[in-house]
């Protein structure tokens, strides 16, 4: 019989298997976690599918949100199917769609154009937020903001195995070049950190963090994917179009796209009021 305990380097080779697949950075690193914590959790007993249900109600007895969980899961279940352990793997927790979002994390426009106040100081992370929020990119795929790509008006995004081409707006192709201008950038990625290279995530979302005492917005809602999401929900508030919108995000999904366009718990409720079916 196959010994099914986890090991190191069973793991590597796991990890080795996801670049093969060009998996993005993040989603390497993010299955890797969740693998590691199972690992831990599994010590030196074989995996049996029981162990895999255990492992699960301890994530849900630990106080894991379901959405959490599953992402966990989905990781754990990943592995199970590389390594031909498919007879272990297990159920995601059943979880009702939401309707509408959390109103205390989703960041409104008004708090947008706050944080774009608060950091005038600081033209480079203006114009980072500017251009995420003005174009809905992932932060990751600002390093695809070149001078050239720019001059040309249209960006080429390869990520998760997939191209798609973002169009970039007159008046921030404009600002772009500015800037551009200005920092002696004649070529290559526009937004550099001080070694000179790519300006990464980490810098990005500590230097938005340090906004939100001066724009008074409150720091659960301040990080760059909410600036993604703040440009699919005004996107589909004039455009009606959730596959276009889905083809621009990069979404291979629809469903997930909803979820970037839920109204929050207030506005839903004023609509609901607006029936008048309550006298």
């Amino acid at each position: 019989m196959t010994d099914r305990r986890l090991s190191e380097e069973r793991i590597l080779i796991f990890r080795e298997n996801l670049i093969l697949e060009e998996k993005s950075t993040y989603t390497t690193e993010k299955y890797l976690r969740d693998v590691c914590a199972f690992f831990r959790f599994a010590g030196e007993k074989p995996v049996t599918k029981e162990l895999v249900m255990a492992y699960k109600s301890a994530l849900v007895g630990a106080g894991y949100a379901a959405a959490s969980v599953n992402s966990m899961l989905v990781a754990v279940n990943r592995l199970l199917s590389f390594l031909g352990w498919d007879d272990c793997k297990v159920k995601n927790l059943r979880v009702q769609r939401q309707t509408y979002c959390a109103e205390e994390k989703e960041l409104s426009k008004a708090e947008y154009l706050r944080l774009l106040e608060a950091s005038r100081k600081n033209a480079q992370l203006n114009l980072v937020l500017q251009t995420i929020c003005g174009t809905g990119i992932r932060v990751s795929e600002l390093r695809y903001f070149t001078v050239e790509a720019v001059q040309h008006g249209q960006i080429t995004v390869s990520c998760k195995s997939k191209t798609r081409t973002i169009l970039v707006p007159g008046k921030l192709k404009t600002r772009l070049l500015n800037y551009a201008r200005q920092r002696r950038i004649t070529a290559g990625a526009i937004f550099l950190g001080r070694s000179g290279k790519p300006l990464d995530r980490s810098s990005i979302w500590r230097q938005m963090k340090q906004l939100c005492e001066s724009a008074h917005v409150a720091p659960s809602k301040v990080f760059p994917h909410n600036l993604r999401k703040l440009f699919a929900r005004t996107f589909y508030g004039i455009e009606k179009d959730i596959a276009k919108l889905a083809d621009i995000l990069g979404h291979s999904s629809i469903n997930t796209t909803r979820i970037y366009i839920m109204t929050t718990g207030a506005e839903h409720r004023r609509k609901i009021e607006q029936l008048g079916l309550v006298i």
